[in-house]
C-alpha cells in the first residue's frame, strides 16, 4: 500500500464533473507528477486531497488513515502540506514570518500564552524562528529572511512557499505548478530543490506541472488527467509514447499527422 491511496474519487459542481472516478497510488519516498491540459481537474484533485473540497464519491487514505471529512488544517496536521497555483504569501510580512506561519499546526501555545507571552511562549517562538531560518537556508534564501515578501522576485517567492510548506514537517508535499513563471535556469534549480526535498528531508513529492522538461526530468511516475478522468499512468518513457496523452495535449488532427509521419518513415 502506498503512502497516499486515492480510490474512485469523484467531484461534481452542478452539471460539471470536475474529477471523475480517479484512482492514484503514491509511494512513499517518490517524486510523482500529475499532468493534463488546462481544465483537466488537476487542482480540483489537490483541493480534494487537502480538505478544501469534500468528494461526492471515493476514498482518500494517507498513511493508513482516511482524510475524508477533515478540514485543511487537520489534513496539514496529519502530514500533508501544499503550495498553490497562485502565490499566497502574506505580502506585508517578512519572508521569515511567512515561513513561521507554516508551523501553526505544530504549535502548542494557547491564545492566552500568545497574548501574554507566558508559559514558554517566548522559547517556542525562538525555536520556530530558528527553524524558519534553517528552511530558508535550505531553499537558498538565507539572506532574504528580513525582506518583505512582496519585494522578492517571482522565483524567490515560489521558494518561500516551498519553505513554508516544509515548515509543518510533512510526510508528503503537493506542489501546484511550482515552476510557473520561472525562466529556464530557475526551473533547473527548482528541479534540484525538489530532489533535495525528497532525498535530504525524506518528504514524498507530488507536483502539478505544465513544463514537460521538468515533468520528464524529475518524475518517477506520471498520472495524466483529461476532462476530469485519468487517461494514462506510467513512467516518463511510457507517457511520452502514449497516443492518448499526445492527443490530449495536441488534439486529434496532430495525433493523426504524427502517426502518418511515423508511417511514412517506416515505409
Amino acid at each position: 500500500m502506498g503512502l497516499l491511496e486515492v480510490t474512485k474519487l469523484t467531484k461534481k459542481f452542478g452539471g460539471l464533473t470536475a474529477v471523475n472516478d480517479i484512482s492514484i497510488s503514491i509511494e512513499q519516498g517518490s517524486i510523482s507528477a500529475i499532468i493534463g491540459p488546462n481544465g483537466a481537474g488537476k487542482t480540483t484533485l489537490f483541493n480534494l486531497l487537502t480538505g478544501i473540497y469534500k468528494p461526492d464519491v471515493g476514498t482518500i487514505n494517507f498513511g493508513g488513515r482516511s482524510l475524508i471529512g477533515l478540514r485543511p488544517d487537520q489534513v496539514n496536521g496529519a502530514g500533508m502540506s501544499r503550495t498553490f497555483q497562485s502565490i499566497r504569501l502574506f505580502p506585508g510580512m517578512t519572508v521569515v514570518e511567512n515561513v513561521m506561519v507554516g508551523m501553526h499546526s505544530r504549535l502548542s501555545a494557547s491564545i492566552f500564552q500568545t497574548i501574554t507571552h507566558l508559559g514558554g511562549f517566548n522559547a517556542q517562538e525562538k525555536r520556530v524562528r530558528e527553524k524558519a531560518v534553517e528552511l530558508l537556508d535550505f531553499v537558498g534564501l538565507s539572506d532574504k529572511g528580513d525582506e518583505v515578501s512582496r519585494n522578492l522576485p517571482y522565483g524567490d517567492q515560489r521558494r518561500v512557499e516551498i519553505a513554508r510548506a516544509l515548515a509543518s514537517d510533512p510526510k508528503l508535499v503537493l506542489l501546484d505548478e511550482p515552476t510557473a513563471g520561472m525562466n529556464p535556469n530557475e526551473s533547473v534549480e527548482a528541479m534540484t530543490l525538489f530532489r533535495r526535498v525528497r532525498d535530504e528531508r525524506g518528504v514524498t513529492v507530488v507536483l502539478i506541472e505544465h513544463d514537460m522538461r521538468v515533468v520528464m526530468g524529475i518524475s518517477e511516475r506520471i498520472s495524466v488527467l483529461d476532462y476530469g478522468q485519468k487517461i494514462a499512468e506510467g513512467d516518463p518513457a511510457e507517457i511520452r509514447a502514449n497516443p492518448r496523452v499526445i492527443e490530449a495535449y495536441l488534439g486529434r488532427r496532430a495525433t493523426a499527422d504524427m502517426q502518418a509521419t511515423h508511417g511514412e518513415k517506416q515505409s
